[in-house]
């Protein structure tokens, strides 16, 4: 055993100096120089270190290491102190606000401000898609009924009639159709009742030499005439247009004397002479 201890001695020594030179035994529970000798002196006195004895060097160490502090010593150099502790760095503390603390309450509205400028016209956008099928509407009310309007006349004239005077207004005495009498036989004038297009046609039996001269009026204004030069034989003439009228005018024939003897044949049992309109379309249809 002797012999056992030396050895372990040995190897353990030279450990333990250069760790405690090297400075980093700072281990409270670390192994000093005294705790050496007293496991030397046990196996000098050839006996086993007890639990006791373990708990006896710890408490031992731990004292040692309060007289000393937390100071790193060196063991191989016994003449010289100690180095001193490296001063403590001094933190500033800076103390951090919570924003959310300071907040003030919320404010009231402003005031609205002045309407800006409008800005430019944006360019028309992609035709979207054809949306649903709408549901059917409600039936409207009945509207009025269609107005139908009339207006046709047809007269003529047995009586010869010779023009004494330049200008002499054609009278008929034979009425074929008068609807609602809008031609007036006393006067032998059209008055236009319904506005919009007529069709108007004048028919004469021309006499012996004799020259027929006549004129389709409107109101006082000359629009057609009917003319068959002196001839040795009489012809049936005629002369036809159509006219838009508007309400209150009116159309009738005069017959119109020249240099020669103007007249116009007919007689008692047959009618030569007629003068006939009708209105085609008026004008409230559009």
């Amino acid at each position: 055993m002797p012999g056992f201890a030396l050895s372990l001695c040995v190897l353990i020594l030279p450990a333990v100096v250069w760790v405690t030179c090297t400075g980093m035994v700072t281990d409270p529970y670390r192994i000093t120089r005294s705790e050496l000798d007293l496991e030397n002196e046990d196996y000098r006195s050839h006996r086993d270190p007890t639990e006791s004895d373990y708990r006896t060097q710890n408490q031992r160490a731990r004292s040692q290491d309060g007289e000393r502090g937390s100071q790193c010593l060196r063991c191989c150099d016994p003449g010289e102190e100690p180095p001193p502790p490296y001063p403590t760095p001094a933190f500033q503390f800076v103390p951090q606000i919570n924003i959310t603390i300071l907040k003030g309450e919320k404010g009231h509205r402003g005031e609205r401000g002045t309407q800006g400028k409008s800005g430019k016209s944006g360019s028309s956008g992609p035709r979207g898609h054809e949306g649903m099928k709408g549901h059917k509407g409600a039936t409207g009310s009945p509207g009025e009924d269609c107005k139908t309007y009339y207006s046709a006349f047809s007269v003529g004239r047995k009586k010869a009639l010779h023009s004494n005077d330049y200008y002499q207004t054609l009278i008929y005495d034979t009425e074929f159709v008068n609807l609602y009498k809008h031609f007036n036989m006393f006067s032998g004038k059209f008055y236009c009742y319904i506005p919009g297009v007529y069709y108007f046609t004048l028919n004469v039996h021309t006499w012996n030499q004799k020259e027929t001269y006549l004129h389709l009026m409107k109101n006082e204004q000359e629009l057609v005439v009917l003319y068959a030069q002196p001839s040795d034989r009489s012809i049936m003439q005629s002369q036809s247009l159509m006219l838009e009228l508007e309400q209150n005018d009116e159309v009738w024939v005069r017959l119109f004397k020249g240099e020669r003897e103007n007249a116009i044949f007919s007689d008692d049992f047959d009618t030569y002479i007629t003068f006939n309109g009708y209105l085609i379309k008026p004008k409230s249809d559009g």
